[in-house]
């Protein structure tokens, strides 16, 4: 098998702190340098995650401003050639626009897509999924983090070959591990802890927690809501809504972190009431630190939590269905530290970072239609 190096190039709105991002810099860190070379081409800004990219210089901006932009086009055409790049590698649809329109509809240059997450209800308009259709029909392979994604997008019918790839997320499990931590970061050890972890966006239901804690909160008097994570459309008017809860001396945010496990060390139980979802790198590192997570039914972490065993499903479709799972939950200490048990051992036998990487490799390989790394 030949060891010529293969180069991707990622083409990403920008590498600030997400779960995307996140993943992305995880497949990098782990392929950079075993025959690959991995660039990164941000269309707006860098992002604090460019520094976590295995060589960070190899992360650029093409300049694009607000709408459309064909100096972008050009800018990505340009740094194609620079790399000498042998495929492009895509996140959702707003960069495969880009992705596309540069490698002259994946004719000059194979495109790789990924899609991680179900499409969201402003993008199921019939213009939005003309795009899709057309678009993906010029990638050389589509990706997706979960079986929800993919089972989504074919209903939608834009997979109507049934071709598109799961590719499932993973999580270092050495980093994302237990430890003693009931005391850490001013909680004292008696208290109880939610925690909910990503970006402050509509998508996430920050909101929906926020009153569900309003619910259940005299009935659990040691319990603390800690908010972590930063950035995102909403991120002003949440943060307004915690300072102005009622409760708010009992809630914490964090903002962003770039040293997670110490906040999820402190969490009882991990609350993740995303309506859609691929599969949440949050999700995985929670499971991974053995703390159980409470998702809602009706998205991809349905695929690795099962309600009972390692976690909590439930519908949540109003803030008073999170407040009955919550207090269902909590009031058993020694269940949820069962299940936190248990999810870390989901997360060992499935989801390590050493099987997302293979799967990655066999990705890119297969890409370039007969280049190997």
């Amino acid at each position: 098998m030949s060891t010529a190096t293969l180069r991707v190039l990622h083409v990403l709105d920008s590498l600030a702190p997400g779960g995307l991002e996140n993943g992305v810099v995880n497949v990098a860190r782990r392929l950079h340098g075993e025959c690959f070379d991995i660039h990164a081409a941000c269309l707006r800004f860098r992002g604090d995650f460019a520094a976590r990219m295995p060589e960070p210089d190899k992360v650029v901006v093409m300049g694009k401003t607000s709408g459309f932009s064909w100096k972008a086009v050009r800018a990505l055409r340009k740094h194609m050639k620079a790399t000498d790049a042998h495929l492009l590698h895509s996140h959702n649809l707003g960069t495969l626009i880009y992705a596309a329109l540069a490698t002259f509809g994946g004719r000059t240059l194979p495109v790789v897509h990924g899609e991680h997450g179900q499409v969201q209800s402003q993008d199921l308009t019939s213009k939005r999924r003309w795009q899709r259709r057309l678009l993906f029909a010029m990638c050389s392979h589509v990706h997706v983090v979960s079986s929800s994604v993919r089972d989504n997008l074919q209903s939608l019918g834009l997979d109507p070959k049934g071709r598109i790839i799961v590719t499932p997320n993973g999580v270092d499990s050495e980093r994302f591990a237990p430890a003693e931590a009931r005391m850490a970061l001013g909680f004292a050890a008696d208290d109880q802890v939610i925690g909910i972890v990503g970006r402050l966006v509509a998508l996430k239901r920050h909101q929906m927690l926020f009153d569900a804690f309003t619910q259940i909160a005299q009935e659990f008097p040691r319990l603390h809501l800690l908010v972590v994570g930063d950035g995102g459309a909403e991120r002003e008017q949440l943060i307004a809504a915690m300072q102005q809860h009622p409760l708010a001396a009992r809630i914490r945010w964090a903002g962003h972190q770039d040293d997670l496990p110490p906040y999820y060390r402190v969490m009882d139980l991990l609350a993740a009431p995303s309506e859609i979802e691929g599969l949440s790198n949050a999700v995985l590192e929670a499971m991974a630190t053995a703390v159980p997570v409470l998702a809602h039914a009706a998205c991809g972490n349905a695929e690795v939590i099962e309600d009972g065993q390692n976690g909590y499903l439930s519908h949540l479709d109003t803030a008073a269905d999170l407040a009955m799972a919550l207090r269902a939950a909590l009031s058993s200490p020694g269940e949820l530290r069962r299940r936190g048990a248990a999810a870390r051992d989901t997360v060992l036998q499935r989801y390590s970072m050493a099987a997302m990487a293979e799967s990655y490799r066999k990705l890119y390989r297969s890409g370039v239609k007969g280049a190997v790394g």
